[in-house]
């Protein structure tokens, strides 16, 4: 009988020990994640892009499809890679992160310059319209999800850095995937919010012809349109800002100090005209020379895109049109 009281004791410490456990995977995870937050919010107003120009009935699909997608980057790619990395490489995370920060610049800038030059588009605009429903809808999937990657290896790898030190490599690899999980349902969620917020309001208005809750409804539905046109344009302000900010800091971390230094020098020097409101002021300068410098760089890369990239791709992979790269 003692044996077995013992046995039980032993089962209860175990039991306690694996819940302190997860407590602290939970609690490592959630304040890792937050200081994610900045590109979370990117990520969110970046993807409802990608569904204009669908069916109502299309919508929540492609946001399921793109959720798994981003599912699919943080935990199968980017998890293990970050962990690798992290254990037998970290020298390399800033020039690779410079990379994706490269690719969300010229994506931000291509869709400037589509809005500035649409003739300069019109080519791909016909070969879009001649694309059956299924086949635009497969490649806007894939354009979320490749644009997702960029931006979840930046916040997989905030959340990397923002982890302990010390921890081990399976408290790590737990508060990753946590986090991960965590990210993607707040940031999908959101989306699915995002887009399905007219039928909410159609469905209020159908409460009657007067009252609150109907003109809710109808106010609902005439502003959603203007709030998927704002996050579109977000969105863009989104990529430039983000790809700007990850090549400052990969500069700096490299040893070349003067961009970040620049840039910071002139935030700090506007914000002084505000004392009241310093800190948001010189974030506010900080992420608008960020995505000018951004902004420029992508510019400068849709040349080499459109000349070199696009057409070795197409040579790679034929029937694979540059704008696909």
């Amino acid at each position: 009988m003692s044996g077995l009281v013992a046995l039980l004791d032993d089962v209860a410490a175990i039991a306690k020990v694996a819940s302190a456990s997860v407590d602290d995977v939970m609690g490592q995870a959630m304040k890792a994640s937050s200081k994610a937050a900045g590109a979370v919010v990117d990520d969110a107003a970046v993807t409802p892009k990608y569904l204009t120009g669908f069916s109502a009935d299309r919508e929540l699909p492609i946001v399921w499809k793109i959720a798994r997608g981003s599912l699919f980057n943080k935990l199968v790619i980017l998890l293990p890679v970050a962990l690798l990395l992290a254990a037998f490489a970290p020298w390399a995370i800033s020039p690779i992160l410079m990379l994706g920060g490269l690719y969300l610049c010229f994506e931000g800038a291509e869709k400037v310059w589509h809005a500035l030059n649409p003739s300069d588009h019109h080519e791909e605009d016909l070969v879009r319209e001649k694309m059956s429903a299924a086949k635009l809808e497969e490649k806007k999937v894939k354009g979320a999800v490749k644009t997702d990657f960029i931006l979840s290896a930046e916040i997989m790898t905030i959340v990397l850095n923002a982890l302990p030190e010390d921890g081990s490599f399976a408290m790590t690899a737990a508060s990753l995937a946590i986090a991960g999980v965590l990210i993607t349902v707040a940031v999908y969620g959101a989306v699915a919010l995002i887009v399905k917020a007219d039928d909410v309001g159609l469905h209020l208005t159908a409460r009657g012809e007067s009252g609150f809750v109907p003109a809710l409804g109808r106010g609902i539905v005439r502003a959603m349109p203007w709030v998927m046109k704002i996050l579109v344009v977000v969105g863009t302000a989104a990529m430039v800002w983000v790809g700007g900010s990850i090549i400052v800091h990969g500069l700096h971390e490299l040893g070349w100090h003067a961009p970040y230094e620049l840039i910071h020098a002139a935030a700090v020097s506007v914000a002084h005209a505000a004392p009241g409101y310093r800190g948001a002021v010189e974030w506010i300068v900080t992420a608008f020379l960020d995505g000018v410098l951004g902004l420029i760089l992508g510019l400068a890369l849709i040349p080499v895109a459109n000349r070199m990239v696009g057409p070795l791709v197409s040579a790679i992979r034929p029937g694979t049109s540059p704008g696909d790269t």
